[in-house]
């Protein structure tokens, strides 16, 4: 048994092994937030890749928290129904935990496709006006948000609960709450962002407060037999901005209130961050913040073979890893990893004839596991 092929529990759940598709925007044909055949073919195939997980893009709580026009929404009863059509595929022919992240994008909302510009897409063209903790652009020259004021805090507390219930309808296993990579969650949390000046602003422990709201809230509408996760920022990667202390307390705090896990990973706040991407470069981040709080994290960021994500489990650095452009380049990556660490994985029953043992002396060149 390698480390990466053992069972990890999470709360009142168990994961079959380490490995986690990461929640990978997609942008893609999810008209009014409406998953389709795209998401049916793109996260059924990750459901049987061999990951012990598979976490779904991040998830809008209401309309106006959507990235685009076109991302993936859990807000209404058609978003419900549509979503969990593909959910029930990956149930019947996976055999991964299936999670949702839901997230509310704030002023980061309203953009154009990544493939057609990115930038603000018009209210005339289909886009809102955006919302977030303080009037503040995400870049200069981008829209400048509306401040949200204690209405719209209980508005988006409140979608985040609905959306969590809807998800447990669903039949998901965990529930990730999105507060990194400079959405509403972590919007709030970054002195960057929030400038506020009443509760929900000011020193660290008000600037999270809206966040742990949220979480404490989502905790209590799902059943404990469901995980809870939160994704993290340990860096805006500028000055000034939120940090790894700040997020250690935050962990410490989100486990004081039932949360399960938390997968840290750092960035995408502010257009002026300075980050130096290379492999492993946030596993660090896990890995102090496992230390300091005791919580079961998750690591993300440039982890593409077999034996370095087991070393990254078996070190102690992160209870388990997540892995994103690695399993859209080999949606088998779980299968071609057990191979390589000799472990094993479940496969489908029309696919069991692809497993190594099947055809001994055929084996192939395993992108992304050697």
């Amino acid at each position: 048994m390698t480390a990466l092929f053992s069972p990890l529990a999470l709360g009142g759940m168990e994961l079959p092994n380490r490995i986690a598709v990461s929640p990978m925007a997609q942008y893609s044909s999810a008209p009014d937030g409406c998953a389709s055949d795209w998401h049916l073919v793109h996260l059924g195939q990750l459901s049987y890749s061999g990951a012990g997980l598979v976490m779904t893009e991040a998830t809008a709580v209401e309309p106006d928290g959507r990235g685009s026009l076109q991302c993936l929404g859990l807000y209404g009863d058609a978003q419900e129904q549509a979503l969990g059509r593909v959910v029930d595929f990956c149930r019947q022919w996976g055999g991964a935990r299936l999670g949702v992240q839901l997230s509310h994008t704030g002023r980061k909302g309203s953009v154009r496709l990544p493939w057609a510009g990115r930038g603000p897409l018009p209210v005339e063209e289909g886009g809102w006006h955006v919302e977030a903790p303080s009037a503040l652009a995400a870049d200069d020259g981008g829209p400048v948000p509306a401040e949200l004021d204690e209405a719209g805090l209980r508005r988006i507390g409140q979608a985040f609960v609905s959306a969590a219930r809807r998800a447990v309808r669903v039949g998901f296993d965990v529930v990730e709450l999105h507060a990194a990579h400079g959405y509403l969650l972590h919007q709030f949390l970054s002195p960057l962002s929030n400038r506020r000046d009443d509760g929900y602003g000011g020193d660290a422990g008000r600037r999270m407060r809206f966040p742990l709201e949220v979480a404490q809230a989502v905790r209590a509408a799902i059943p404990s037999d469901r995980a809870m996760g939160v994704r993290i920022s340990a860096s805006d990667w500028a000055e000034g901005g939120f940090g790894l202390d700040e997020a250690v307390a935050f962990a410490g705090a989100l486990k004081s209130i039932g949360c399960d896990y938390v997968c840290v990973s750092s960035g995408g706040l502010v257009g002026h961050q300075q980050i130096r991407v290379v492999p492993e470069y946030q596993v660090p981040f896990a890995s102090e913040v496992r230390q300091r709080t005791g919580m079961a994290t998750r690591a993300v960021g440039m982890i593409a073979q077999a034996q370095q994500a087991d070393a990254i489990v078996r070190s102690g650095r992160a209870d388990f890893v997540a892995l994103g452009r690695a399993m859209l380049d080999d949606p088998r990556w779980g299968w071609h990893a057990a191979e390589v660490l000799g472990a094993a994985v479940v496969y489908p029953k029309p696919y069991t004839r692809a497993a190594s043992a099947a055809w001994p002396g055929a084996r192939l060149v395993r992108p992304g596991a050697a």
